[in-house]
């Protein structure tokens, strides 16, 4: 079933490993974060000097900012993914449907079919994404913690 599911994936896998790497050098910079904190309280407020507190702010910032880029991109490249691999599976459930015969066509309903190739397939286009981007970030931030 997933193999199945993974095959629906086609033209959208650069973007699909894409995602856990911006993901990941997103959760890089928000982890630095703390340790550039760190070293601002010891190095420049705690000692005196004012000009190492500009130069780790401006690191903070940069760190923010990069952060920033990287999480937009993530969600950038995760919801071009998903939405890419959902239209794939709803084409690749619509031209199975069409092969079906008239016993089978009578046997499932077409209500039944619709919600079938709108909400299940939204709601597995929902998990992809998500675990896209949540399966790389949670084991990163705890690994960090």
């Amino acid at each position: 079933m997933v193999i199945t599911l993974l095959n629906q994936v086609k033209q959208y896998r650069k973007v699909s490993l894409l995602t856990p790497l911006f993901t990941a050098l997103e959760v890089l910079m928000e982890v630095l974060i703390p340790f550039v904190t760190a070293g601002l309280m010891d190095q420049g407020i705690q000692a005196g000097n004012l000009g190492k507190v500009y130069q780790y702010g401006v690191l903070m910032l940069a760190l923010a900012a990069f952060s920033l880029m990287f999480g937009i991109l993530a969600g950038t490249f995760a919801a071009e993914a998903s939405s890419g691999f959902a239209c794939n599976l709803r084409d690749g459930m619509y031209r199975n449907i069409q092969t079906f015969s008239f016993s089978n066509i009578d046997k499932y309903s077409t209500a039944g079919l619709v919600t079938r190739m709108t909400t299940d397939v939204t709601n597995v286009q929902n998990s992809y994404q998500m675990i896209l981007r949540i399966a790389v970030r949670a084991p990163l931030c705890w690994f960090a913690a």
